[in-house]
């Protein structure tokens, strides 16, 4: 579902591509992060083509901060190395909330 990204490298090659991405912030430690990924696959599955990538906020605190992510999970919308939209987990706790959101962007 979500590849994940383990560099900073690889997150800046990832924002540049000429398509849409997704960049989910996570922990392992978060609840509300696993509580996501109990319906983000399902949601995911109705947007054809959505490439969907996870990257730990924990590792990679200066990004996050960067990003302008303070909670997690944060589901980020970039091309072309900008960033096109950004789901701060308050609003991030329901499928309905998660697909209107990607509606704007993988429609």
């Amino acid at each position: 579902m979500f590849e994940k990204l383990l560099s900073k490298a690889q997150f800046k090659e990832t924002i540049s591509q000429d398509q849409p991405v997704l960049i989910k912030f996570y922990a392992d430690w978060c609840p509300d992060c696993k509580r996501m990924d109990m319906f983000i696959g399902e949601v995911l599955s109705e947007f054809q083509g959505i490439s969907s990538y996870a990257i730990d906020k924990d590792q990679f605190e200066e990004l996050a901060n960067q990003q302008e992510v303070m909670g997690i999970p944060s589901l980020l919308v970039f091309q072309n190395d900008q960033k096109l939209g950004h789901l701060h987990s308050a609003n991030a706790k329901t499928p309905e909330q998660t697909k209107e959101f990607l509606q704007q962007f993988f429609s």
